[in-house]
């Protein structure tokens, strides 16, 4: 086949250098598919922190501490209706008041709750809204806490704390009051 033993080690060297093209392609290649797979996965790790630490929707991961850990990260007052189910006095509250546009959120976790422009003046005393910003961001439950009446408990879904309770005599479009501690609250004003 190869009369002339020149070409056939033309032909076999010619062979090896195709060859090593071919390795060092793979490892280029290989190289390649593993930085990016660790780019991605950098990316996907970055947004699923940022969707942990969200405030805007609750994305289902609890904060859990202990009653002694909150005791803690409260002032006494606020420890009282966010963690015993307190409530404070009719009109006392700093935000009851409140007509500055903006958002109120957990004064426990931070999460999102209400917005100002579902706030309305219900004459109880507490910051009244009749909607909340996302369904996700609270918890009802059922509160027989008062042997007169059976309430609907208002909570924050992320870290669980008390913030008063939703009747069903608010104004349109959804005929709910939800009754909120203002201690249970703080206030982001919008920029």
């Amino acid at each position: 086949m190869y009369p002339n033993p020149h070409k056939k080690r033309a032909y076999n060297t010619c062979q090896g250098t195709v060859m090593r093209m071919r390795i060092t392609v793979a490892i280029v290649l290989a190289s390649i598919a593993v930085v990016a797979t660790a780019v991605t996965g950098q990316r996907a790790a970055k947004t699923n922190t940022s969707a942990k630490t969200s405030d805007v929707v609750f994305n289902g991961l609890e904060i859990v501490k202990t009653e002694e850990e909150w005791r803690t990260l409260l002032p006494p007052e606020a420890f009282y209706v966010l963690r015993q189910k307190g409530t404070e006095r009719a009109f006392a509250g700093k935000l009851t008041e409140n007509k500055r546009p903006g958002v109120y959120i957990c004064g426990a976790c931070g999460l999102h709750l209400f917005s100002s422009i579902h706030k309305f003046d219900s004459g109880t005393g507490w910051p009244s809204f009749y909607d909340v910003i996302h369904k996700k961001n609270v918890r009802e439950e059922v509160d027989n806490s008062l042997k007169s009446e059976t309430r609907t408990e208002v909570l924050c879904a992320r870290c669980g704390s008390h913030l008063g309770h939703v009747f069903d005599d608010g104004p349109e479009p959804t005929g709910l009051r939800y009754c909120i501690n203002s201690i249970a609250l703080k206030f982001i004003p919008k920029r």
